[in-house]
């Protein structure tokens, strides 16, 4: 007698990895001072950051393939293996180069949990009960955005850095236990070669592109290294979509860009992760160079909005289970746009309370586009394929937001030049605005240049909201050319 899923306590072991990829960012983050005091190579210290965040997406789409091959059991152990493997190996790295590298590996087995989790939870769940359950996921989102940076301080005052890294380790191995011993699936049998090339072709056309826009970010770069990333990307991707034609189970079923209604959710998905990345960065940033909030308060600006994503997870299996997915993703892009607009309106001086009522319903919105378009996404293939399709929304999500994220910052490096550019007379100079962020040291600038210097920093911001909000209209007028067809795609 074949053995059943615990499914509550494998709902609980999704929880709990989830929350370790949710907190990991937001940790380290609060340590990197610290870090870079004891490792030095301030210069190149973003590569931890974006090294976790480029083999992340690369793994993506393989996991989701394996997943669909061989099993959603597998794939996920081994990617927290390798995730808890990393951390270990970072926590022990004696130099910025070796935890550049550990990241990278980090970042791998990252790329395995987002995905395959709500993978698991479709195949464990019924239609109707997933939007509930990836809300009750998303809540550790939620959890992390508040405990990461309290925990983070406090390993760092009261341990070292390396605990940042540390801690993962038995929580990753709870989870692993936790689905080693209660998820229970068929063997998967595939007879059909693994599709190695496609494999390839994609890894360097992501890299080419991700590449690319972290060189444009940078304050100096070569534009030939720009174009010839590009380059780089644009043969890889002809080479990938040449490969995937013609080899027998392909790593993206290309069919998925035939049903329009799958197109337009993953890119409205995009589109509003990328107004959440900018969400997520700069709210904190207006409230603590703008207000002058600590940055352990700041924080608490964006909390609201990973709290209500469960409600908007909610509305969203609602509304699926008595409407089709381009009402529920018109109802979920208009809340967007509007609250977009009333963020572009904000005057500088805006009470902290009004940005935590901006966040609780920004979070409802993102909540129910998010795990809308996933549900959606999953339910328009079939079971054989429902890895991939899930993988490439988490996919679209992953790079949307490191290019954007790569945009937002140049946008505010253009903005910032030019208001330093204008005011230049004034004595303003660009280092004064590293001083002005930072509560602790506006007061050493001198106390007449600090409105003007406001004024080019909420100049940028608005600047910033304003593409943000672009992005967000964009979806929501692409939504209104779908047409739902209920055909499975195979």
């Amino acid at each position: 007698m074949a053995k059943k899923t615990n499914v509550p306590v494998v709902t609980i072991a999704i929880f709990v990895a989830t929350f370790l990829s949710a907190v990991e960012g937001t940790i380290v983050s609060t340590a990197m001072p610290t870090i870079v005091g004891d490792l030095k190579g301030v210069s190149i210290m973003n590569w931890v950051f974006s090294i976790y965040l480029l083999t992340n997406a690369l793994a993506t789409p393989i996991y989701g393939k394996l997943a669909d091959r061989i099993g959603r059991k597998p794939v996920f152990l081994f990617g927290l293996i390798v995730f808890v493997g990393g951390s270990m190996m970072s926590g022990l790295s004696n130099s910025m180069g070796q935890l550049i590298f550990w990241r990278a590996i980090q970042g791998i087995g990252a790329g395995t949990i987002m995905p395959v989790s709500f993978t698991i939870i479709a195949d464990i769940y019924p239609f109707e009960k997933r939007a509930k359950v990836m809300g009750f996921n998303g809540s550790a989102w939620g959890i992390a955005s508040v405990v990461a940076p309290l925990l983070g301080g406090f390993i760092v005052d009261q341990l070292s850095w390396h605990w940042v890294f540390f801690i993962n380790i038995p929580i990753g191995l709870i989870a692993m236990i936790m689905i080693w011993g209660f998820l229970h699936e068929e063997k998967h049998v595939t007879h059909s070669k693994l599709d190695v090339l496609g494999i390839l072709w994609l890894s360097v056309s992501l890299i080419g592109l991700m590449y690319g826009f972290q060189l444009l970010s940078m304050t100096s770069h070569s534009p030939w290294s720009v174009l010839l990333s590009f380059a780089i990307f644009i043969v890889s991707l002809l080479l990938f979509v040449r490969q995937e034609k013609r080899v027998e189970d392909p790593i993206i079923f290309l069919n998925l860009f035939k049903n329009r209604t799958f197109v337009i959710q993953n890119f409205a998905a995009a589109m509003v992760s990328a107004y959440l990345i900018a969400f997520n960065v700069y709210l904190p940033m207006w409230t603590q160079g703008l207000l002058g909030l600590r940055a352990s308060m700041a924080g608490f600006a964006v909390t609201p909005s990973s709290i209500m994503w469960i409600v908007g997870s909610f509305i969203a299996g609602r509304m699926l289970a008595k409407s089709n997915p381009q009402k529920l993703l018109f109802f979920s892009l208009s809340i967007l746009t509007v609250m977009g607009i009333a963020m572009v309106l904000l005057p500088q001086q805006t009470p902290f309370w009004v940005f935590l009522a901006f966040s609780t319903v920004f979070g409802i919105g993102f909540g129910t586009t998010i795990t809308g378009s996933t549900v959606t996404s999953q339910s328009l293939v079939s079971h054989e394929i429902i890895g991939v399709a899930t993988s490439f929304n988490t996919l679209a999500r992953s790079l949307s937001q490191t290019i954007m994220i790569a945009v937002f910052g140049i946008i505010m490096n253009h903005s910032m030049a030019a208001g330093i550019s204008a005011h230049a007379s004034q004595g303003v100079k660009l280092s004064m605005m590293n001083k002005m962020i930072n509560p602790q040291t506006v007061t050493q600038l001198p106390q007449h240049l600090i409105p003007t210097l406001r004024q080019i920093y909420y100049t940028g911001l608005h600047n910033v909201f304003l593409v943000a909000l672009g992005l967000v209209m964009l979806a929501l007028i692409v939504n209104i050319f779908d047409q739902q067809d209920s055909k499975k795609i195979n």
